[in-house]
């Protein structure tokens, strides 16, 4: 029987499957604002969120391609939890925090705090908070708040100011580290 084009299984397709089911650590990365160069051709990313009990661990890029499904997923963990909508989040994001979390070299997900926040949630939290942008990077689905339960909010800081992209900020005593892609700054708060 001859073999279609259907059955075979292209390089690519080959190491989307192997990696969309690999368990190893993200190789660590230096110039991780090149965009996780020398990627060892897939970028991975692990959170969780204790609002939901959500968890996702997966390879969201291979080979030079994200993985629109993979991403789906991080975007849907990544939800204005008060609101429930869902925004893609910015793929640049995306890629600062998998090189932080590649530098912190640790078995544990990144905990999210906030990720994207619709105009009404982010207008609720600054009525709250001075410290709330008016046009916050959230609602626009480019930043995210984290944490690791095994680093220090200066390791993961520090690691995420290596990457050289995007603005981070170190909110010591609330025990979380803002990561962003706009502009390069750092700042605590």
């Amino acid at each position: 029987m001859a073999e279609t084009n259907s059955n075979v299984m292209s390089r690519r397709g080959i190491i989307r499957a192997f990696a969309a089911c690999s368990i190893a650590a993200a190789p660590t990365y230096s110039q991780a604002a090149g965009l996780l160069r020398r990627s060892g051709d897939y970028r991975k990313l692990s959170l969780y969120s204790n609002r939901s009990g959500e968890k996702v661990d997966t390879v969201y890029w291979v080979d030079g391609d994200y993985i629109e499904p993979a991403i789906n997923e991080i975007s849907k963990l990544m939800r204005d939890w008060r609101r429930n909508e869902i925004k893609i989040i910015d793929r640049n994001t995306l890629d600062i925090m998998a090189a932080a979390q590649a530098i912190l070299d640790s078995n544990q997900p990144f905990q999210l705090l906030s990720g994207y926040r619709s105009p009404q949630t982010n207008a609720m939290l600054r009525r709250r908070s001075r410290r709330v942008a008016k046009y916050s990077l959230h609602m626009f689905g480019q930043a995210a708040d984290l944490r690791m339960a095994n680093r220090s909010t200066k390791q993961v800081s520090h690691a995420a100011i290596s990457c050289r992209a995007g603005g981070v900020g170190r909110y010591r005593r609330a025990g979380f580290v803002h990561m962003d892609c706009g502009p390069i700054r750092t700042w605590n708060g």
